[in-house]
């Protein structure tokens, strides 16, 4: 990544001035309402969103075309479909030159080729960390951040007044507002790591180790080490044998239903869940999530961005739009508007904390850490919620969890 910014720019503009004069600067047939396809010359640059980003790329995509006559198409594309469809048609040729999505279908992404690394130049330190982070496998940046999603703690600032220091300190908190549920926190029979992998790594016990450039590494697998003993043997102790706080029957409904009717007094949650709340006329409050170990709480941070893909004829030119484009304040913050995400561009950020809902937000995720993108990850999930949701049912914890870290390390292989 060593292309300067404008150094960037200049270069989009060359091989676009280039591409148009091979073209004889004709209309490219995959411009607006043509249709999903990528571009047949540099004329046009197609990019796949979801219909909610759409109206907030606009400005964008029209400040692009006026400054260098490259059209960008925006095609409206369902947000569950939108991975499969790029997967199997990138391949071909006929996928978008831009796709938007998220930073954990890297390692399939990443896989399967379809992907191209972005230049990102002296432009990596103006995102926050963790988006840079997550956008980044195998040491190469393939992703242009627009968003950072992480849990947090909603607290209903009328039952308690102030934000809990540790786990213990909130449960007594909750218990002493006389409500139904001190704390709520979504599982299910299938369990819900997602939710709880804060607090196992309150126990100094992340999925896996990282290697020499910090990203994950599937051969240092860290699930089943002593600190997560330790957090399989306190998770008992909140379940059906102990305290009862944690239980399978509190689905995602249930615990929104309990704190937006003023049963619970604090409710581990996603920004998704926060127009619910103050919809109910809660008065919400956003704190950092309590640690119940020696170690700091970290969620994991979900990023929202861009990729290029590899079979794209306009590489230059998607690269130059999305660094120098969508990698500004005023379009990440119209980005922001259409979801209320924390932007992943740190000015952006700063601006759109001046809400104190988004700045709960970005305050939990100071210490937020990515969810693994590697293809191993897909063997962690496939075993990590049963086991916890065993734990929690009364099974013995520490049998429980080596029994889960010896499954994940046998299907990592």
């Amino acid at each position: 990544m060593t292309v300067k910014k404008m150094g960037l720019r200049a270069a989009g503009a060359v091989a676009v001035v280039a591409s148009l004069a091979l073209a004889g600067c004709s209309a490219s047939t995959a411009g607006a309402g043509a249709g999903d396809g990528a571009a047949a010359s540099s004329s046009t640059l197609t990019v796949w969103v979801d219909a909610e980003r759409v109206d907030a790329l606009k400005d964008a995509a029209a400040a692009y075309q006026k400054k260098t006559g490259v059209e960008v198409n925006l095609v409206s594309k369902d947000v569950a479909k939108i991975k499969d469809d790029f997967i199997q048609q990138a391949p071909t040729g006929k996928g978008p030159d831009v796709v938007m999505g998220a930073h954990d279908w890297l390692g399939e992404l990443v896989t399967n080729g379809v992907v191209s690394p972005i230049e990102l130049g002296d432009k990596a330190a103006d995102f926050l960390p963790v988006a840079i982070n997550a956008a980044t496998y195998d040491g190469k940046v393939y992703q242009l951040p627009y968003a950072v999603e992480n849990l947090a703690l909603l607290r209903n600032a009328d039952l308690a007044a102030t934000a809990p220091a540790s786990y213990d300190e909130m449960i007594a908190e909750g218990t002493a507002a006389g409500v139904t549920y001190p704390f709520v926190v979504e599982q299910g029979t299938d369990g819900n790591p997602y939710h709880l992998y804060p607090f196992q790594t309150g126990f100094g016990a992340p999925v896996f180790g990282t290697d020499a450039s910090g990203g994950y590494d599937s051969t240092k697998l860290e699930l089943g080490n002593a600190g997560g003993e330790a957090f399989a043997t306190w998770l008992g102790g909140q379940g059906k044998n102990g305290t009862g706080v944690f239980n399978t029957e509190i689905t995602g409904d249930i615990a929104k239903e309990a704190f937006t009717s003023g049963k619970a007094a604090f409710w581990l949650t996603g920004p998704w869940n926060v127009g619910a709340a103050t919809d109910a006329g809660i008065n919400v409050a956003v704190d950092a999530i309590p640690s119940p170990g020696p170690e700091t709480a970290q969620p994991f941070a979900g990023v929202k961005g861009f990729f290029i893909n590899e079979q794209s004829k306009n590489k230059v030119a998607a690269n130059d739009f999305l660094v120098n484009y969508i990698a500004t304040k005023d379009v990440q913050l119209s980005l922001f508007k259409s979801g209320n995400v924390l932007p992943a561009l740190t000015a952006a950020a700063e601006t759109a904390s001046e809400d104190p809902i988004v700045a709960g937000f970005a305050a939990a995720g100071a210490n937020a850490v990515p969810m693994p993108a590697i293809p191993a990850m897909g063997q962690v999930w496939q075993y990590w919620g049963i086991a916890e949701a065993a734990i929690i049912n009364g099974a013995d914890p520490v049998a429980t969890w080596q029994k889960l870290a010896a499954d994940v390390q046998a299907a990592i292989g």
